[in-house]
């Protein structure tokens, strides 16, 4: 049976809030009035059962991806399995790993599909997918972490820029991490690249082993969790400069390779106060300075 999703307006009367589940989406389109008028009517469409879809195939989007095949039948479950599939052959990792940037683009293509638009973005917790017409920019707020948001700086995407997904993760989101870093932002040219890269990339910031890090088996938290016994990170006490450092740098080493390999675009790796920043971005503080590649201020996930 087809859920009723909540498909509302916000206060400003600019953008459309559609909610279903976990699925949580502000989709903002910029055009004419009649064009984005049709747009949000393709994303209300769109919306409307995508979450029934996913969950026809739940067991199968929670297994192990395999790198060589694909056995899931929807287009945003299979869109999940590519994203995940090049990660798959040297780590664990499901679909799900892609999940909340493969559903912001499902809803922008649809967007696109049936109307002209100037810019638009679908940002799904925090997980970004991105359109920019000629000349458009988008800029991108950096909050503090996931689950106490602070805007501390601002990153722009211009519409030359490759940069089409932009996706957070770390011990302080909505998924679990297998890694330490407080938030791992990442750029992708899509947002479920973007999703599953950083996944991968917040998962090797990590201080193996370390007595002042505290994990559990993820099922003992979630029972219904696709990481099953694997020990996931729920608390991190006191960590020297140089234990920090070291960890930050074990997930640049990931970055790097990613960022060589074209899988993704450039990452921001923070943790306690400090940050790495793997690939040539510009990064602006709160009061129009500009930071260096490795700063003292803490940074965050991305909000629009």
């Amino acid at each position: 049976m087809t859920r009723a999703p909540q498909l509302r307006y916000l206060a400003d009367g600019k953008r459309l809030h559609l909610q279903d589940g976990p699925i949580d989406l502000i989709v903002e389109a910029n055009g004419t009035e009649a064009s984005v008028g049709v747009a949000y009517s393709a994303a209300a469409r769109r919306f409307t059962g995508l979450l029934d879809e996913l969950c026809d195939e739940l067991p199968l989007l929670r297994k192990a991806a395999d790198p060589a095949r694909c056995l899931l039948r929807g287009k945003v479950a299979r869109r999940m399995h590519d994203a995940v599939a090049p990660f798959a052959a040297n780590c664990f990792i499901t679909p799900m790993a892609a999940v909340a940037g493969s559903v912001a683009e499902e809803i922008l293509a649809a967007m696109l599909q049936n109307a002209q638009l100037a810019r638009a973005y679908v940002n799904n917790g925090g997980d970004i997918a991105l359109h920019l017409d000629e000349a458009e920019h988008f800029t991108l707020g950096l909050a503090d972490r996931p689950d106490a948001p602070g805007l501390l700086r601002t990153m722009i995407i211009h519409a030359d820029d490759p940069t089409r997904g932009i996706a957070t993760s770390g011990r302080h989101g909505r998924s679990f991490s297998l890694g330490i870093a407080d938030a791992v932002t990442v750029l992708a040219r899509t947002a479920s690249q973007a999703d599953a890269a950083a996944t991968i990339v917040a998962n090797a910031v990590d201080l193996a082993g370390h007595p002042a890090i505290v994990r559990c088996p993820a099922r003992d938290v979630q029972p219904d969790s696709d990481l099953g016994a694997r020990l996931v990170t729920r608390e991190v006490g006191n960590l020297s400069k140089d234990e920090i450092d070291a960890a930050l740098e074990a997930g640049a080493i990931t970055a790097r390779k990613l960022l060589a390999d074209g899988l993704i675009e450039s990452a921001a790796l923070r943790l306690e106060g400090e940050m790495i920043v793997v690939g040539a971005r510009e990064i602006e503080g709160s009061f129009g300075f500009r930071m260096p590649l490795r700063g003292s201020a803490a940074e965050g996930s991305i909000h629009a």
